[in-house]
């Protein structure tokens, strides 16, 4: 058996038609893990348009050509701005995908939904746009107000993908993704953590029990909030195991596979740190998770947002799962990719 041929570096940017958007450096570090081929190794092959700032990665995941840009800050500003950037230098972009980490909703499509899954975006509202009226804030969500709808292209393949063919096929790709990305991370000795946390830290409280001091502290006793402690964790701060909402896991610990939702993605600048407004705006909107970049990103190139739950947009702080969501979001990422059809004329292929 022969040597297996490498793939060759595209000539040139118009042969790049997928872009990955991430917020922060960790969100990245996971994407990249996922990589087959870095075609900047040794040097940028592909520049960039006049008044473009971003600095990209270029390589390849599985058949597409794939271009990695990384925000400058998290929020919707910062993506439009950056996105557009993205365009000029890449304008034959046919698909944006936003790879990070989000809070969802704990209870998704009648299904309960755990740290570690996966939200994917068919729709983007941006919850904090609109109206501040006396005692009521109105979202501006009306037809001539929104986003838009997602590409054709987008809609087809979101459709198919809420089968449960699909979604069967999806979740095993996925698991396979992560399980090489575990091992990728080992192997480079990457600082980040991606094992799976356990299910004894995915912890879920009532929507009105707040994370403050359980001790003497005077702002706690005055209100619900606490700089302090908002920067502490559950533990430190003496939130009771006993008031947690138990919920049962079906999940194998040692073979762990991110459940996949699809629906609207709240988007906004404004990060949801409250069970209760978090319920609110939801409930509201029918949204499943928040997130803080693809409202900016929306109406510059078409894209889908692909964010794994780190938190439950509560008040209490949970690190832990950051690396790990950031993991399993770039794991479907690359799952998706994978069933995403490239079109005869940008592959190259014709028919005689």
């Amino acid at each position: 058996m022969g040597d297996q041929i490498s793939p060759q570096p595209p000539a040139n940017r118009t042969h790049f038609h997928i872009a990955i958007i991430c917020a922060l450096p960790r969100e990245a570090d996971a994407v990249t893990l996922l990589f087959d081929h870095f075609w900047d190794d040794e040097r940028d092959l592909y520049g960039r348009a006049d008044g473009d700032m971003n600095t990209y990665i270029t390589g390849r995941i599985g058949d597409h050509n794939v271009v990695l840009a990384i925000l400058p800050s998290m929020g919707t500003n910062d993506a439009a701005a950056a996105t557009a950037s993205l365009r000029s230098s890449y304008n034959n972009l046919k698909l944006a995908v936003l790879v990070g980490i989000c809070g969802g909703l704990p209870r998704i499509a009648n299904l309960d939904a755990f740290l570690g899954d996966v939200v994917v975006s068919k729709a983007i509202i941006q919850y904090d746009y609109g109206r501040q009226y006396p005692g009521h804030f109105a979202v501006r969500n009306r037809v001539e107000d929104s986003l838009g709808r997602a590409s054709k292209d987008i809609r087809s393949l979101l459709a198919v993908f809420q089968t449960e063919v699909m979604r069967t096929r999806l979740r095993r790709d996925a698991s396979k993704h992560l399980k090489h990305l575990q091992e990728k991370a080992k192997i480079e000795r990457r600082r980040a953590d991606y094992r799976y946390p356990g299910t004894a830290q995915d912890t879920l409280y009532p929507p009105a029990y707040a994370h403050k001091h359980r001790t003497s502290c005077d702002w706690c006793t005055a209100s619900d909030f606490c700089d302090l402690a908002s920067k502490m964790s559950c533990a430190d701060v003496g939130c009771g195991l006993a008031d947690r909402l138990i919920r049962e896991h079906s999940v194998e610990e040692a073979n762990f596979s991110p459940e996949i939702f699809i629906g609207r993605v709240g988007s906004g600048n404004t990060i949801i740190k409250s069970g209760q407004d978090r319920d609110r705006i939801a409930n509201a909107h029918n949204i499943i998770a928040f997130e803080t970049e693809g409202a900016g990103a929306w109406d510059e190139v078409p894209c889908i947002v692909v964010k794994g739950i780190c938190d439950y947009a509560d008040n209490h702080k949970n690190e832990v799962w950051e690396d790990f969501a950031a993991a399993t979001a770039a794991a479907v990422m690359k799952a998706i990719l994978g069933r995403y059809i490239v079109h005869d004329r940008d592959s190259g292929f014709s028919q005689n």
